[in-house]
Parts: structure tokens; C-alpha cells; sequence
């Protein structure tokens, strides 16, 4: 068994930036947006910061209180959006009850959105235009298995969950290096079984352990998403790391696997975002 790490695409990206960065008037500012304080939304946040910081970039923390009133949170979202000094914005999702995401997916500067959630980007994705942003997360997990030379073409993709953050996105990347996908969710009968019909399995439904020795072939390749806490407070996925890695070829480990190459690929996106701006 290998151990699918994201350090060998977070180095490849961190080659990359810093020239970029050089050739830019200003460092790029990315505005972290969040409501309330929950444990998987704090992770992200630390991990983005710290690799901001760790490549020259600058982050902003923008938080709320949970119980915030939609009218409130919208005023301050457009003036985060607004504000000329912020290059790009991640929004922690999903948005607490009472505020509509809708209303914020509408007003969302494109040109803005890293994490590909807007309605342009999310169409730029579908019809496989490079000029949309990917939402991170799904991003990392496609490309850290090509840095892995773990073959696409032709193999049997399934995906536990479907979810506009991840599970979705996952389809369209997937199909755009020919994959063959299989989509399922926490509501798939006799989910173990099409798990195990998976060469590489990429599981983003958001449920600890939900994903056994029962779900996997001998020599599949996993790939675990999830973001989730035990009873100690601890990061986990959503794969019973212990079990499955006595069957799986590869497999990412919770923290340290798509986590830390999703930071990355945000990093690449804002800088992205600034060049785009810099150049009108």
C-alpha cells in the first residue's frame, strides 16, 4: 500500500508561483469568508492561511456570527465582493439556515471565485472550459492522482456523494480525462457492492467510516475527501483508514492527503484570479 500524500503536488504548485507572484504590482489578497464556527470549516481555514502565508500570498478572515439575518450578511458580502483590494474569495459553505445561497451564488463576482460555485463558473466547468474556475477540493483530488501517474483513461471511477462542492465537479473532471464514473450517495442500495466494481474510489459524502473493507477491491485506488471530526476532535475522512488500507494499492490519508493539495490549488487559483485582473 502507498500512501497518496498531497506534499508532491503542493511542491509542484509552489515551483510554479512564485515567478508568477513577481511579475505582479501587488501581493494577491484572498478574503476567506465565514458564518459561525464549525470544526471542518476552522480546518479549512487555518490550512489555507498557513499555505497563503507559506507562498507569499496574504489571506483575510471575513466571519460572522451564526445567527447573523440575511439582509445583514448580504451588505457585507457585497462589500467584500466590491472591494477592489481583494482578488479572490473563498466562501465557507454550507450557509447556515435563514440565508439563502442562492441570493450569494447570484451576486458573487465570477472573476472572484476560486472555488468555482458561481453560476458562470459552474457552467465554464460543465462544457470543460479552462477560463472556469474548479472548486478546489475536486480539483486537487483528479490532480493528485495524475502527479501519482495513476491512470484515468478507461477506469472505473465511483464516487460516494453528490454534493455541488465536490461530488459534481468530480463527474465533470473525471469524464474530461475519459474516466468511466459511477455516481453514488449515502441512499445507493447495497452501496458496498458498487463501491467494490471501482478501480479508483473517491469517497466526499461527508459520513466517518462510511467507507469499509467491504466497499473496497484488492488493488483499488482510494481517495478519501471527507472532512469530519471522531469523538476526540480529530480530523478524519470518511474511510476507515485502519481497514482499508489492507486492500487498497493507494490510498490518501486524513490530514495530509487532498486537504493539503486543495490549499495549494486555491493558492494557484488566486493567483490566477490576479493575473486575470491585472491583465483586464
Amino acid at each position: 500500500m502507498t500512501l497518496l500524500k498531497g506534499a508532491e503536488l503542493a511542491a509542484e504548485i509552489a515551483e510554479t508561483l512564485p515567478g508568477r507572484i513577481a511579475k505582479l504590482s501587488r501581493t494577491p489578497v484572498l478574503a476567506i469568508v465565514r458564518i459561525g464556527e464549525r470544526p471542518d470549516d476552522l480546518a479549512y481555514e487555518r490550512g489555507a492561511k498557513k499555505r497563503m502565508e507559506k507562498l507569499g500570498l496574504r489571506a483575510e478572515t471575513f466571519a460572522f456570527p451564526a445567527e447573523i439575518g440575511e439582509n445583514d450578511f448580504l451588505r457585507e458580502f457585497d462589500r467584500i465582493n466590491r472591494d477592489p483590494g481583494i482578488d479572490g474569495i473563498l466562501l465557507m459553505r454550507p450557509l447556515p439556515d435563514g440565508i439563502s445561497g442562492e441570493k450569494v451564488l447570484r451576486v458573487l463576482d465570477p472573476a472572484k471565485d476560486l472555488d468555482g460555485i458561481s453560476l458562470t463558473n459552474m457552467a465554464l466547468v460543465f462544457r470543460g472550459d479552462p477560463c472556469g474556475f474548479a472548486p478546489a477540493v475536486a480539483e486537487a483530488a483528479v490532480r493528485l492522482l495524475k502527479t501519482a501517474k495513476v491512470p484515468l483513461r478507461g477506469s472505473r471511477v465511483t464516487i460516494v456523494g453528490r454534493s455541488e462542492v465536490v461530488g459534481r465537479p468530480l463527474i465533470l473532471l473525471f469524464l474530461r480525462e475519459n474516466a468511466t464514473v459511477t455516481v453514488c450517495h449515502t441512499k445507493t442500495v447495497d452501496l458496498p457492492a458498487r463501491c467494490r466494481e471501482a478501480d479508483i474510489l473517491v469517497s466526499c459524502a461527508g459520513r466517518r467510516n462510511l467507507i469499509g473493507k467491504d466497499c473496497v477491491k484488492p488493488g483499488a485506488v482510494v481517495v478519501d475527501v471527507g472532512i469530519n471530526t471522531d469523538e476526540e476532535g480529530k480530523l478524519c475522512g470518511d474511510v476507515n483508514f485502519d481497514e482499508v488500507k489492507e486492500l487498497a494499492s493507494m490510498i490518501t490519508p486524513v490530514p495530509g492527503g487532498v486537504g493539503s493539495a486543495t490549499t495549494s490549488v486555491l493558492a494557484e487559483h488566486l493567483v490566477a484570479a490576479a493575473e486575470r485582473r491585472a491583465h483586464g
